[in-house]
């Protein structure tokens, strides 16, 4: 069964999507990999092929599209190919930072910030972890303290995605007040880009730790209002997860085509691989679940275009699709036998880079305790 998401003028927009990927990440995937870094030549080219930024309104240099099956187009053609890193930058600037902006940003932020984020030109990147606070966003330590005109920003954050690109990090912050969102721009003295961080996987994404040594940030750079940056946190995380939970979904369909045909092809014992048992059935399972999975995925993306999608029912898409992309993934490299593990294979890179799906945009664990909550309270 075949996904009915899409119009006509999603598949016209696919097409725009498909050459892109093909003239400017397939060729370059094995150099971002080496360099740890997607240059920006990557993202300027994106941005002059209209994919970014589309929820940006049209005083902006955007389209003001708000329909989300065009960023699900994109996930789906990214993971095509295996282009994990490049679906978590992308992801990071349209589904966390720019979300922001459009949420809370001032008119004269707005003009300010917003037009870069459809030309390519800004690469954004979110700052709220911790060395000692992850999921548990109220332990953070990095704080401001209010001056007159502004904020004084002191404190450390880690695995921040897009940490060393970034032209723009929007930093949450504990106040005297409760929290707050702080823009710090490229270049503000007192911040400092530490280390770039040596991952498991997403090798050509860029994620680093990142130091705020009395930082100022005049009042004009605080995005809504502090004592709220809690509260904006939880406002946006539906979207954040179920960007996570589409780029798991793409992922596992991907993969599970990939292993498909690799064991139509490979033989073992004088038959082809697909004609074994128990790789027929392991597949047909996958290919199930996949489907079943694709269904729900769906019904989120039409729900967050209604404005409808649940914190909880976010939780539910992004913990489901992780698991099952790891499941899928897990199998196919049992399926691809040695060149399974091997990095020259895709279905190998896709394993390293899906490990972290399952922890990032809060884990599982936590996903789960959304759900039971919402489930058992009195």
């Amino acid at each position: 069964m075949e996904s009915d998401l899409f119009e006509e003028d999603h598949e016209a927009y696919r097409g725009v999507v498909r050459a892109f990927v093909e003239r400017h990440v397939v060729p370059h995937q094995d150099r971002w990999a080496e360099d740890r870094l997607i240059d920006r030549a990557t993202w300027r080219a994106a941005g002059e092929q209209g994919l970014l930024g589309l929820g940006v309104p049209e005083e902006h240099g955007g389209a003001g599209v708000t329909d989300y099956r065009f960023r699900t187009v994109l996930q789906y053609e990214l993971a095509r190919v295996g282009a994990s890193a490049l679906q978590s930058g992308f992801s990071t600037n349209d589904d966390i930072v720019l979300c922001y902006l459009l949420r809370h940003a001032a008119p004269e932020q707005a003009k300010r910030w917003l037009p870069g984020f459809v030309t390519g030109e800004t690469i954004g990147a979110i700052a709220m972890t911790e060395p000692g606070a992850g999921s548990d966003l109220r332990g953070v330590r990095t704080a401001a303290v209010r001056e007159p005109g502004g904020w004084r920003l002191n404190g450390s954050k880690t695995f921040i995605t897009s940490g060393i690109l970034a032209d723009l990090v929007i930093v949450f912050a504990t106040t005297a007040d409760g929290f707050g969102l702080f823009v710090v721009e490229d270049g503000a003295p007192g911040f400092i880009r530490g280390r770039k961080l040596d991952k498991v996987g997403l090798h050509a994404q860029d994620t680093a730790e990142l130091f705020f040594d009395g930082v100022w940030v005049p009042d004009d750079q605080v995005l809504g209002v502090v004592g709220h940056g809690l509260a904006y946190l939880k406002e946006s995380l539906p979207l954040e997860r179920l960007g996570i939970a589409i780029a798991a979904q793409a992922s596992a369909e991907a993969v599970l085509s990939w292993t498909i045909d690799y064991i139509k092809e490979r033989t073992a014992f004088g038959r082809r691989i697909a004609d074994l048992q128990v790789p027929a059935h392991t597949v047909a399972r996958l290919r199930t679940a996949v489907e079943v999975s694709r269904a729900y995925v769906d019904r989120c993306v039409l729900e967050l275009n209604a404005g409808r999608l649940t914190a909880v029912d976010a939780a539910k898409a992004k913990a489901w699709a992780t698991q099952l992309q790891h499941d899928v993934i897990d199998a196919g490299v049992q399926l691809h036998g040695g060149y399974g593990y091997m990095t020259e294979y895709p279905v190998a890179r896709a394993f390293l880079d899906a490990r972290v799906q399952r922890i990032y945009g809060g884990t599982n664990e936590i996903m789960m305790e959304i759900v039971q909550k919402d489930l058992l309270r009195a």
